[in-house]
């Protein structure tokens, strides 16, 4: 896995210019931001993304990684700063310090069949993992995306599946389908049926909330995918972005350290490693 790149300041904030909003869905927008100075993210990375005057939180970007003045972030709005976020327009000023925690081991996956499992919201960080593997598409012989979430209204980047499907293999479902909807209806584990890949060198990443996560993993085992194989990105409560506020411990690690990407064999049985 990726060694987590130095800050020289870790405090330092960077303006931000919001250049664009995209409605995803009722309650998730996708922030097309311009940054003051070049900041070097890679795919997997947190930012900690500031609204003035009220506060901040974690993101992973859901754009393609490397260094550059252009981010894209994408919000769902679950709290007091997310919520006063999805009342910027385009024009308004944000901020962003980072990049922290480590990203997705992209030299380990590549020259190997790839699965991709996505629940939600989860789909943001793996949007950057895709932009990667698009911009490097012979390294990866085989990739195959999953993803779930609770209904067709909550799928979002929904001008991306067209294109996605065009370059490997995509899956999709949909825990409660209307009348309209001519995919997969049922949890994103029911498509794990669909897999064809050589288990035994392949790898997963796997992103999206706990309980999807929990099972997926399990799946992936039974499968016959070792953890040392299997990468999964944790949701904690990150605040500090560097260790030293200690709220997203889960058993000796740091999440905003150690991860958020983890191998999972160093994480599985850990105590509270799904809460």
């Amino acid at each position: 896995m990726k060694k987590q790149d130095k800050i020289a300041n870790p405090y330092k904030i960077i303006k931000a210019k919001v250049a664009q909003v995209s409605d995803e869905t009722p309650s998730i927008k996708t922030f097309s931001l311009e940054l003051e100075e070049e900041l070097g993210f890679s795919t997997g990375q947190f930012i900690q993304l500031t609204v003035p005057g009220i506060g901040e939180a974690p993101f992973t970007p859901s754009s393609k990684s490397g260094v550059s003045k252009k981010m894209d972030v994408t919000v769902m709005n679950v709290g007091v700063a997310t919520g006063e976020l999805h009342k910027k327009k385009k024009g308004a000023l944000l901020a962003v310090r980072g990049p922290y925690g480590n990203g997705f081991p992209v030299e380990k996956l590549r020259d190997r069949e790839l699965i991709i499992v996505g629940g939600g919201c989860g789909i943001a960080p793996l949007r950057s993992l895709i932009h990667e593997i698009l911009s490097d598409r012979t390294r990866y012989p085989k990739v195959t995306l999953l993803y779930g979430c609770r209904s067709p209204q909550d799928i979002i980047y929904k001008e991306s599946y067209d294109n996605w499907q065009q370059q490997f293999e995509l899956h999709r479902t949909v825990d409660k389908a209307h009348s309209g909807w001519d995919e997969n209806e049922g949890v994103v584990t029911d498509l794990f049926e669909r897999i064809d890949v050589d288990t035994k060198t392949c790898a997963a990443v796997v992103v999206g909330p706990p309980v999807m996560m929990k099972f997926s993993v399990k799946g992936l085992e039974e499968m016959g995918i070792s953890g040392d194989r299997i990468y999964v990105s944790l949701e904690k409560n990150m605040t500090c972005g560097f260790g030293k506020c200690r709220h997203c411990m889960v058993g000796p690690y740091y999440v905003c350290k150690d991860g958020p990407v983890f191998e999972y064999s160093r994480v599985k049985g850990v105590p509270g490693v799904w809460d």
